[in-house]
C-alpha cells in the first residue's frame, strides 16, 4: 500500500515536470536565444552557457520601425476589443441570467455553437462585405472582429458569475427606484468584478496574439505586431534569428506580465460554476 503511494505521488511528479518543461521551454528558448549570439543559437551541441547580448535588439530597433508600430496596433485592438467584449458580454450575461425564457436558453445554445465554428469559415464571407463598408485596414474592423468573435464565450461566462449574485439585491435595489441599468452599474457589476477581469484576460490574450484576422483584413495602416513577425519569417534577404527572437520577446512579455498578474482572475474563469454557494 505505501509503494503504491510512493508511485502516485512519483507520477504525479513526473507529470508536473513534464507539463512545466512542456510550457516554460519555448518561452526559456525564445528568451535566451534573443540573448545570444546568432552563431550561437543553433549551434551544436547547444550552447548553455554565452555571453549575452543586445545586439539583436538594437538591430529590431534601428531596422524594424514597423514592429513597434505594429506593437502599437495591436495594443491600440486589444484595449478596444477588451472593452467592448466585456460590456456586451456583462450586459448579456446579467439579461441570460435574470430572465427564463425558452428562447434564451437556445439562443445560448447557438452562441456557444457559434463559437465552435473554425474563424476562417466566417472569415472568407465578411471579406467583401468589409471592403465594401470601407473598414479594411483599420484598427475598427479587427476590434468588431475580436469583440464578436468573444462575446459568446464572455457572456457564459459572466452569467454563470452573475448566477451567484443573490436576486434579493436586485428586488431591493427596484423596491428603492433603481433601473434595471442602475441596478446593473451599481450592483451586478462591483459584485461580478472578478468575472469581469476573467473575460478581460481571455480577450486581452486572443486579441494580443490573434494573427488570421489581421492577416486577412489589414494591410499597413492597422498591421498588427504578430503580422509583422510573419514578415521577419518571410524576408528575402532571409531569417535574422536573433532579431526574430527578440521580437518574439517583446511581444511575449506585455501579455505573459498581464496574465501573470491576473492569474486569480484567470483561474476564477476557467472555474466558473464548478462550485456553488
Amino acid at each position: 500500500m505505501r509503494a503504491e503511494i510512493v508511485l502516485i505521488r512519483l507520477g504525479k511528479a513526473v507529470a508536473v515536470v513534464a507539463i512545466l518543461f512542456w510550457s516554460l521551454f519555448p518561452i526559456v528558448f525564445i528568451v535566451s536565444s534573443s540573448l545570444k549570439p546568432g552563431q550561437d543559437i543553433f549551434a551544436v551541441p547547444p550552447q548553455w552557457t554565452f555571453q549575452p547580448t543586445m545586439q539583436h535588439y538594437v538591430t529590431l530597433w534601428t531596422q524594424w520601425g514597423v514592429f513597434f508600430q505594429g506593437l502599437a496596433n495591436s495594443a491600440i485592438v486589444t484595449v478596444g476589443a477588451t472593452l467592448l467584449a466585456v460590456i456586451a458580454s456583462t450586459c448579456a450575461g446579467y439579461v441570460f441570467s435574470r430572465h427564463a425564457a425558452r428562447w434564451l436558453e437556445l439562443s445560448i445554445v447557438g452562441l456557444i455553437a457559434v463559437r465552435l465554428i473554425p474563424p476562417i469559415v466566417v472569415t472568407l464571407p465578411l471579406f467583401p462585405i468589409v471592403n465594401r463598408l470601407g473598414l479594411a485596414d483599420t484598427h475598427l474592423v479587427l476590434i468588431i472582429l475580436y469583440a464578436t468573435f468573444f462575446v459568446s464565450l464572455g457572456t457564459v461566462l459572466m452569467r454563470t458569475f452573475i448566477d451567484q449574485i443573490p436576486r434579493d439585491l436586485d428586488e431591493a435595489a427596484a423596491i428603492d427606484g433603481a433601473s434595471r441599468l442602475t441596478i446593473l452599474r451599481r450592483v451586478i457589476v462591483p459584485l461580478a468584478a472578478p468575472g469581469i477581469l476573467a473575460v478581460a484576460v481571455f480577450v486581452v490574450v486572443f486579441a494580443w496574439n490573434e494573427f488570421l484576422f489581421a492577416f486577412i483584413f489589414t494591410g499597413t495602416n492597422a498591421k498588427t505586431a504578430p503580422l509583422v513577425i510573419s514578415e521577419m519569417i518571410g524576408s528575402i534577404d532571409g531569417v535574422d534569428w536573433g532579431v526574430l527572437f527578440a521580437a518574439s520577446t517583446v511581444q511575449l512579455a506585455p501579455v505573459l506580465i498581464f496574465v501573470i498578474l491576473m492569474n486569480r482572475y484567470l483561474v476564477a474563469g476557467l472555474t466558473a460554476g464548478a462550485t456553488k454557494g
